[in-house]
């Protein structure tokens, strides 16, 4: 079958098998492998896209389901000369990667929030993150990175 999308604003096209994956057409069919694929059950996050703007679970959704879209992936957030955008560095400023497996779903998951709510609260934050699972930050950092790219003061950190 072949397909055609627009991938991080460049036209891309492909010949797939149906039962491939957007996940898998990401990495193995164009190279872009910063869409992570950790549990192939949708369950931890690490494969989020956004596809015609809405962010979705590129492991749950056939390739041949995006043709004719335009998919954003982590590999188009930072400008052309490798700027991070204002979530990538709120990311690396406020500690809210450790191994960074789950670090591009995160991200693409918060570029979707905020452009849904622009100013969110810790709490709609959280609850907005629940479809992602990170195994090392404990979700504190990233939450801090969030509202730290929504431009709010973020809440004291409490003394250990």
């Amino acid at each position: 079958m072949h397909i055609s999308l627009t991938v991080n604003g460049t036209e891309k096209t492909g010949e797939i098998e149906g039962r491939t994956l957007l996940s898998g057409f990401l990495r193995d069919g164009l190279g872009l492998t910063g869409t992570h694929v950790g549990c192939d059950t949708s369950q931890c996050g690490a494969c989020v896209v956004h596809v015609d703007g809405v962010a979705v679970k590129s492991c749950t959704m056939f390739a041949a389901e995006a043709d004719g879209c335009a998919v954003d992936t982590i590999e188009g957030q930072a400008a052309p000369d490798g700027t991070l955008n204002v979530i990538q560095q709120a990311f690396q400023d406020h500690h809210g990667l450790q191994c960074g497996f789950c670090t591009p779903g995160m991200v693409m998951s918060a570029a979707a929030l905020l452009k849904e709510n622009p100013k969110p609260t810790e709490a709609e934050v959280r609850a907005y993150l629940e479809g992602n699972l990170c195994r090392c930050t404990g979700y504190h950092n990233i939450v801090r990175a969030i509202l730290a790219a929504s431009g709010q003061d973020l809440p004291a950190v409490a003394a250990e």
